[in-house]
C-alpha cells in the first residue's frame, strides 16, 4: 500500500469519517469501473498473518455481538463501541498488511465495504444494516481471499 493510500485511509479512520466520493476520487485508479471483488484469474488473492488476525478480530467481535443485533436486542452505546473496536482492526490491517499490489487493490474493495457499513453503525438511524453489510464483506472475504485459517460464519 502507498504511503498516500495509507494516510488517506487512516485520516478516515481516525476522524470517523468516510465520504465515499471523495474515496473514489482519492482512489482514481480504484474508480475505472464499478468496484467488484475478482479473483485472480480464477484464483484466491494471497493474504499475509496480520490480514488474517485483523479480519479475524472482525468476525470474532461481530459474532459475539450478531444475535443481539439480529433480535434489535443491540443498544445505541453497544453498536459505537462495537464500531470503535471495527476501526482498530481496520487501523491495524492497514498498517502492516503486506499485499502484492493486485490483491491489495482487491482488499481495497472488500474493506471499503467493511468501512460504509461501519459508518452506517456510527450514523444511520437503522445500524442493523450496517452490521449486515459487515457480515456480507466477512462472507465473501473467505471466496475471494486465500485464508487457510478461516473460519466460516454459521449463523
Amino acid at each position: 500500500m502507498t504511503t498516500k493510500c495509507y494516510l488517506f485511509i487512516s485520516a478516515i479512520i481516525l476522524n470517523g469519517i468516510l465520504n465515499v466520493g471523495a474515496f473514489a476520487q482519492e482512489h482514481h485508479h480504484h474508480a475505472m469501473k464499478e468496484q467488484v471483488l475478482e479473483l485472480n484469474h480464477g484464483v484466491k488473492w494471497p493474504i499475509d498473518e496480520s490480514l488474517h488476525a485483523g479480519m479475524s478480530s472482525i468476525r470474532q467481535h461481530l459474532m459475539l455481538n450478531l444475535d443481539a443485533i439480529h433480535y434489535n436486542k443491540f443498544s445505541t452505546p453497544e453498536f459505537l463501541a462495537l464500531a470503535v473496536a471495527f476501526d482498530q482492526q481496520l487501523q491495524f490491517i492497514f498498517e502492516n498488511c503486506k499485499l502484492p499490489p493486485q490483491a491489495d487493490a482487491q482488499l481495497h474493495v472488500l474493506l471499503a465495504k467493511i468501512m460504509r457499513g461501519n459508518e452506517m453503525i456510527k450514523s444511520a438511524e437503522d445500524k442493523k444494516r450496517g452490521a449486515v453489510m459487515i457480515l456480507q464483506a466477512l462472507q465473501n472475504y473467505p471466496l475471494y481471499f486465500d485464508d487457510q485459517n478461516w473460519q466460516d460464519i454459521v449463523h
